[in-house]
């Protein structure tokens, strides 16, 4: 597996854009992704009952039609709680991009985020389509422009690409994402982009999507929050030129593992700028007696307020991971449990079999000081094993929630 410089313009046959199309203030705020072939699509959304229109859109497209060509997205309005007016602004959408493009209706999907509860100005939309048409570019910069327009309260553009060697051609897997807020497992709020020019079954590309998606978006949080729009859209143009995957075979598995990177990089860029925060915050649970007991466990701590606040103030206080291990609604043995704290500035252990080892605060604040921080915690209880990402909690997050609407 090689790790290359791009995004969803990474792979053969993509292009992208993003313009200002004046639903935000002075910020970029429309996408487009297109393929110059048809595509087979894999898609995984929002758990939370209230869908946005644009995930009812887009849950039609994946499931029911064969292909898709296009991705139109908008920021700053989140098309959620709008009514049939809302879906229909879906549709209009995806026929204005049809007319502009050269290609069906049903092979547009759409995805919008930002403020729930207002209507899309839909003149300005399809206007903004008409602009992004014009300005498709296969080039490393259009691929950066998309991931710029997608950004809410993000403060980095969230990108990754990889390639690796799928039945003697190069296969690329390129993705963007948004998410910085009301982020929480289960489908987070967040938008994520994944192309690839891999030649595979559109059974297999969803198979591959949601089974990874369990052990990336789904095992991060910023704040508890679920929200109406989380998308994650897969497209797969087969322009490397590989032998169609059709079997779970060595192939179906490098190629999973070659998303599972793009995922997890994007997964972890959208818990380290989850809002106002100034750390990545990585539980990993060792030696517990199932997965998922490993990953409930896991979840727990990075959820948790106080702790997220502990690492905010550098504060080694384990009694607060301890305690989130302890409701999470796994049964094991706290008189086994060993703690570890981890960080490019070392690795100590703060506590064994259950107790405190007299470890140095002065080392473990230089530690829980870096910008990406680890929680080890040894359960001594069987083989398995997860990893959750979520970030400190700060003063900042409180203002950046109370000013989001103006």
């Amino acid at each position: 597996m090689n790790i290359v410089e791009g995004g969803v313009t990474a792979p053969k046959g993509f292009q992208a854009a993003g313009i200002y199309a004046g639903i935000k203030k002075d910020k970029k705020d429309m996408a487009m992704i297109y393929s110059e072939v048809p595509c087979k699509a894999a898609g995984t959304f929002t758990t939370n009952v209230v869908k946005a229109a644009p995930v009812q859109w887009d849950k039609q497209i994946v499931y029911e039609y064969p292909t898709a060509r296009a991705v139109v997205v908008n920021s700053g309005i989140a098309n959620a709680c709008t009514g049939t007016e809302g879906f229909g602004y879906c549709e209009e959408t995806a026929k204005k991009a049809a007319e502009v493009l050269g290609i069906g209706e049903k092979e547009v999907l759409v995805a919008s985020t930002g403020v729930i509860g207002r209507q899309l100005p839909i003149d300005k939309i399809k206007t903004g389509v008409e602009q992004l048409a014009k300005v498709l570019s296969e080039s490393r910069e259009a691929g950066s422009l998309a991931a710029s327009a997608i950004m809410t309260t993000d403060t980095i553009r969230k990108e990754a690409a990889v390639q690796v060697e799928i039945g003697g051609r190069t296969v690329t897997i390129g993705g963007m994402s948004k998410g910085s807020g009301m982020i929480h497992p289960n489908m987070c709020t967040m938008l994520a982009f994944i192309t690839t020019d891999a030649s595979i079954s559109k059974e297999l590309l969803q198979k591959a999507l949601s089974e990874d998606v369990k052990d990336t978006y789904n095992m991060i949080s910023v704040d508890g929050d679920t929200s109406t729009n989380d998308t994650a859209l897969l497209l797969a143009n087969g322009m490397a030129g590989n032998p169609e995957i059709t079997e779970e075979n060595e192939e179906f598995a490098k190629f999973c593992s070659a998303l599972n990177y793009v995922n997890e990089t994007l997964a972890k860029k959208m818990a380290g700028d989850g809002e106002g925060a100034t750390a990545l915050f990585t539980c990993k649970v060792i030696h517990a007696r199932t997965k998922e007991d490993a990953v409930v466990l896991s979840k727990s701590v990075i959820t948790s307020n106080l702790t997220k606040a502990a690492i905010f103030g550098h504060d080694a206080n384990w009694g607060r991971i301890l305690c989130a291990l302890g409701y999470a609604g796994v049964e094991f043995d706290p008189e086994k449990v060993d703690l570890y704290f981890e960080s490019d500035a070392g690795s100590i252990k703060i506590i064994e079999n259950g107790v405190d080892t007299g470890y140095s605060e002065a080392e473990a604040t230089k530690i829980l000081s870096e910008k990406e921080v680890t929680a080890i915690a040894d359960m001594k209880m069987g083989e398995a094993s997860a990893t959750a990402w979520g970030c400190d909690l700060t003063y900042d997050y409180v203002k950046i929630n109370a000013d989001y609407r103006s």
